[in-house]
């Protein structure tokens, strides 16, 4: 969580990152790169990385830059009681 808003997380061996929404079909084109789909259905600007697409460590920093840099846009959810 980043400024209360999902940024980037773990999912057993992936990484998951929330990312521009314009950027989504590009980046699921990227090596390991994969649509997250752990509700049943694909969530646009939510990406799965696999081990195999972060090798470097600049691949995983790219990632995760990917992710920081959309948190400003991204909007929170309100929590519900």
């Amino acid at each position: 969580m980043v400024d209360g808003k999902m940024c980037v997380g773990i999912v057993k061996a992936n990484l998951m990152a929330r990312i521009d929404p314009d950027f989504y079909e590009e980046a699921l084109s990227l090596k390991g790169c994969h649509e997250m789909d752990f509700t049943g259905r694909p969530m646009r600007g939510f990406v799965f990385i696999e081990p195999s697409g972060m090798d470097m460590d600049s691949d995983l920093e790219y990632w995760i830059n990917k992710a920081l840099e959309y948190n400003p846009k991204a909007k929170s959810r309100k929590k519900t009681r």
